[in-house]
């Protein structure tokens, strides 16, 4: 799976001159916590995002009246509390790069660009989170197993799609978890039909239907 299919296309951006107040409004109307900075010419600027923007507004605003808080916000420029040093990806990546990164750096964006640093999309941890859940089949509709192996050897993932294929079971999703419980194959199929005695003829062990 790649960053180019999972990552949101021609996000919503501003630009370095406009004003904390217009983010803010940007981020309200379109339900978002983040905003890429680009400048003139779709190069990627910076980042301003809400906990960026909390930081450097005053912390005591119930001390300011409104026009004096609006007065601020208008004043105060994205390009003056903006993320700068931004960590970014590309399109082609795999999509378990852009995990891995989100997670080391403790971040929940990654703007994608291209080898002259223009914006072309932005992925998210919600992104990934979501190409998780496809990737396992979880709002498939059908019968899920799952099959515990006491012992690894080759063949096994082929052995098992042998028992499906036998009965005319189609396979939509396959996945193979290392727990403390050992390895378990989901195995989630087209269909009702519940084949776990073919399978346990078969030497394998279905803890769950």
């Amino acid at each position: 799976m790649y960053v180019k299919d999972n990552m949101v296309s021609g996000p919503i951006t501003i630009g370095p001159d406009q004003s904390v107040s217009e983010a803010i409004d940007l981020m309200s109307e379109n339900g978002l916590h983040r905003l890429p900075v680009v400048d003139k010419n779709g190069k990627l600027a910076g980042l301003i995002t809400e906990g960026v923007i909390t930081s450097n507004t005053p912390n005591n605003a119930t001390s300011l009246s409104v026009f004096e808080l609006n007065y601020l916000l208008n004043k105060l420029t994205i390009k003056d509390i903006m993320i700068k040093d931004v960590i970014t990806i590309g399109k082609d990546a795999l999509l378990e790069e852009a995990a891995t990164i989100l997670r080391k750096n403790d971040i929940g964006c990654l703007p994608v660009v291209d080898e002259d640093n223009t914006l072309i999309g932005i992925i998210t941890h919600n992104d990934i989170f979501t190409a998780f859940i496809d990737l396992l089949g979880y709002n498939h509709v059908g019968t899920r197993y799952v099959i515990s192996v006491e012992e690894d050897r080759t063949g096994i993932l082929e052995d098992i799609c042998r028992v499906f294929k036998e009965q005319d079971v189609s396979i939509a999703n396959m996945a193979v978890y290392n727990s403390s419980r050992g390895i378990e194959i989901v195995v989630i199929v087209h269909g009702f039909d519940d084949i776990t005695d073919k399978l346990e003829k078969a030497g394998y062990k279905v803890t769950s239907v």
